[in-house]
């Protein structure tokens, strides 16, 4: 079973996520990202879907027009763990 997270990397989350923050009321981080359009919000989940599938880690999201909201959590874990932390970070680098 995957573990979650410790407190120290929990406290590194901030350095190594910037652009990500952890949800109230949830053992979870979230973005929202925006585009010019509908077309490139598309393209950008269909890119992370890949990447979900590499990782074997499939995020919670929602897109309206052209915002996508992204919400990780390893449900298996009960909460963040390491597979939450490499899915931003690939997340980040599209």
């Amino acid at each position: 079973m995957i573990q979650r997270l410790d407190e120290t990397a929990r406290g590194e989350l901030s350095k190594k996520l910037p652009a990500w923050s952890v949800v109230a009321g949830r053992d979870a981080i979230h973005r929202a990202f925006k585009f010019a359009d509908f077309s490139a919000a598309w393209a950008f989940m269909s890119r992370v879907a890949l990447l979900a599938e590499k990782h074997d880690h499939h995020p919670e999201w929602s897109n309206v027009y052209n915002k996508v909201e992204i919400t990780l959590t390893t449900h298996d874990a009960g909460g963040l763990s390491v597979r939450d932390v490499s899915m931003a970070a690939a997340i980040d680098a599209i």
